[in-house]
């Protein structure tokens, strides 16, 4: 790895050797590879879990520099490319990065990933702040140039967009779009559901899909099943503590629960009896309690047996 990649990351490059590396990037793809690499790492310092985090991530990253340092870089990076993978958050380009191509009038694209048990907090251009959930992913330019400011959602993501009457946000999903001029908002969209939901805290947001076409008012939630949309009053206002990092479910049945903790986490979980598990449940999780945490709470209410295949992730659930 190139060292004054290491060093622009350790804030050690003064402001001409900075450009310097930029420009050197923008003409080598096999640096800009060394060097997105490097930022999915320091995407650690983005990765929000409760008070406290951020400082221990600094200083996690901080200690990951040294050791790139005092071991032999080529295998330590390869190494733990692959935790990384998993792991953390993965941003296709940096801020750093997106101020050169900007200087430049060349608009990047960014794509930032969340994995399974995380969450992650960013904000766009605009003003506009988003929260993705787990397994979630935001596509969005590093700058909103044109009539309206678009993104694309895979996931879940609470957004609070910035007013501007003259440029309206665009949320595309899978199934539907959104379009708003300032206001606050929750999407539910993952391919695996069989549902997608909109669900609005202020402000107004016209969501369209196929033909249909509806404007929320503040309380109002939007769900899509089967092709068919309905309108009611949000069932569960606590649901958006998730961007705070718990899980609050509601009378919700512990099918849908077990559905959702499955797209949260990345692991299969197997009903043997679905009749037994079709029934209503109340509850709170922190989401860094883990799945194993979650269904050992769950199961003190609700008797069942958890039978647990490590290596392929796999939880059978039975009486």
């Amino acid at each position: 790895m190139d060292n004054r990649i290491i060093k622009f990351f350790t804030g050690e490059l003064n402001d001409s050797e900075r450009a310097e590396l930029l420009k050197n990037i923008n003409e080598n793809e096999s640096l800009k590879q060394e060097f997105i690499r490097m930022q999915n790492l320091s995407s650690l310092t983005h990765l929000v879990e409760h008070k406290g985090d951020e400082e221990i991530a600094r200083s996690s990253f901080r200690q990951f520099i040294g050791e790139i340092r005092a071991r032999s870089r080529k295998k330590f990076i390869r190494n733990f490319g692959k935790v990384a993978a998993v792991a953390l958050a993965v941003v296709a380009s940096t801020v750093f990065f997106t101020l050169y191509f900007v200087k430049n009038d060349v608009n990047v694209t960014n794509t930032l990933y969340v994995p399974a048990g995380q969450r992650a907090q960013l904000t766009l251009q605009d003003g506009t702040v988003v929260w993705l959930n787990a397994q979630s992913t935001l596509t969005y330019p590093a700058r909103f140039s044109g009539k309206e400011r678009r993104v694309s959602l895979v996931g879940e993501a609470f957004f609070e967009v910035a007013k501007n009457k003259r440029k309206p946000f665009i949320v595309e999903t899978q199934h539907i779009k959104l379009k708003v001029l300032g206001t606050q908002f929750n999407i539910y969209n993952y391919p695996k559901s069989d549902i997608s939901q909109v669900a609005l805290i202020e402000g107004s947001v016209q969501i369209c899909s196929d033909n249909l076409s509806v404007v929320l008012k503040p309380n109002e939630e939007f769900t899509l099943e089967d092709g068919k949309g309905t309108v009611s009053e949000i069932s569960n206002s606590n649901h958006f503590l998730w961007k705070d990092g718990i899980y609050c479910f509601e009378n919700e049945r512990l099918l849908d629960i077990i559905d959702k903790l499955q797209l949260y986490y990345d692991v299969t979980i197997k009903v043997k009896d679905p009749e037994i598990f079709n029934v209503p449940y109340t509850g709170k999780f922190r989401q860094r309690d883990g799945i194993d945490e979650i269904l050992r709470i769950i199961r003190k209410i609700h008797h069942f047996n958890i039978k647990k295949d490590v290596e392929n992730n796999i939880y059978t659930l039975s009486k």
